[in-house]
């Protein structure tokens, strides 16, 4: 009886660290893979978002977006504030529950 207990909290104990080793080794495997270099695809793409990122802070909004977008996005504002009513339709709303 006390032979089946030791063994049953053996394989409990095995099996709780097996998954701790695991994660262990997934998060080492992910600093690790941070730290080497990128793929050169990969580095052109993440320098781009970084570069519309900076241009998109300066804009103030949209970046190389031209007088069409702007009058697209004013004609589907205002059909937006016929079909659904008054308000900022660039906030998000707040709700307020009693």
């Amino acid at each position: 009886m006390i032979l089946r207990q030791i063994l049953r909290l053996s394989s409990l104990f095995h099996s709780a660290v097996s998954i701790h080793v695991r994660r262990n080794i997934g998060l080492s495997a992910i600093v690790f893979s941070k730290t080497k270099e990128l793929d050169p695809v990969q580095k052109l793409f993440l320098d781009k978002i970084r570069e519309y990122n900076t241009k998109s802070k300066q804009a103030g909004g949209p970046v190389d977006a031209g007088p069409d977008f702007q009058k697209d996005m004013n004609e589907s504002l205002a059909r937006l504030q016929r079909a659904y009513g008054e308000g900022d339709l660039t906030k998000f709303p707040e709700f307020k529950f009693e």
